[in-house]
């Protein structure tokens, strides 16, 4: 891997029917303050790693207006407005910040709409490609959430929608409402694939036994571990978009680095096992 990483080498998938993104993308939450909170570090380092990751040909970006809240989309904004032609920004409303690791819902139709019509604002968009509800509100009847979110896709506020955070019975009643373009809930990967989904993951091994599968991985190609989650990702299902977030234009070039991992067969039984 003594070539440029290119997050090309992931391949493509289409997003909503008609956004094709490269199948390697960055979550823009840890380009904020220590826990989600505030300014990052070194905002001239938050912003080279947002101009590098696109450098790589990252054209997927996630974030949420509680990043932050609201730092990562300025920084997004600060960083690669105007945005290139190819570029998909996803953003997220619904939960806000009392304080420093604090994450409470609020699924208010008035809520989403001030959340939505912000994150417009911030990124300087006039339409969010792809705009999630981040965790139902359980005070709030999961129907008008979406039905706000509706209301906003019909503004041509919001190009597409997706929800985060749900069981099977939540997604299901979500697309009686709106169709739903995309999912960030773990245990539903199978479900998008089969019903045409994008799938964001996030936390994607936690198990003890997989590690260890992982960590042999690693091993055998010279890589890091995440490097080998990132690329097991990519053969797990084809629904899949790995999102991997860092603060580091060089751990972004490690992350886009795993398109190019081929796993052997072996390697992948042995992390879809544990064994």
């Amino acid at each position: 891997m003594s070539a440029q990483p290119n997050a090309a080498a992931a391949g493509t998938i289409d997003v909503g029917g008609d956004l094709t993104v490269n199948r390697l993308g960055f979550g823009a939450m840890r380009i904020t303050g220590t826990g989600i909170w505030g300014e990052p570090p070194s905002r001239k380092q938050a912003i080279a790693t947002l101009q590098r990751v696109v450098e790589l040909g990252v054209n997927f970006i996630d974030t949420a207006d509680s990043y932050g809240p609201s730092v990562s989309e300025e920084l997004i904004a600060e960083a690669l407005y105007p945005y290139p032609d190819d570029l998909v920004i996803a953003s997220k409303g619904g939960l806000v910040r009392p304080g420093p690791s604090r994450w409470d819902a609020d699924g208010h139709p008035e809520h989403l709409r001030q959340a939505c019509e912000g994150s417009l604002r911030r990124l300087k968009l006039e339409q969010i490609p792809l705009y999630q509800l981040h965790r139902p509100d359980p005070r709030v009847p999961l129907a008008e959430s979406i039905g706000a979110l509706a209301e906003l896709k019909n503004e041509g506020k919001i190009r597409h929608i997706g929800i985060s955070n749900v069981s099977e019975e939540q997604l299901r009643e979500a697309q009686q409402i709106v169709p739903i373009v995309s999912v960030q809930s773990q245990p539903l990967v199978d479900l998008c694939e089969q019903d045409d989904l994008v799938f964001l993951p996030w936390a994607p091994i936690q198990q003890t036994d997989r590690r260890v599968a992982v960590a042999a991985a690693a091993e055998n190609h010279g890589v890091t571990d995440r490097q080998i989650v990132l690329a097991w990702l990519l053969v797990k299902s084809p629904a899949i978009i790995p999102i991997p977030g860092t603060g580091s234009p060089e751990h972004a070039e490690e992350n886009v680095a795993a398109a190019s991992i081929e796993l052997t067969a072996e390697e992948i039984r042995a992390i879809n096992t544990g064994g």
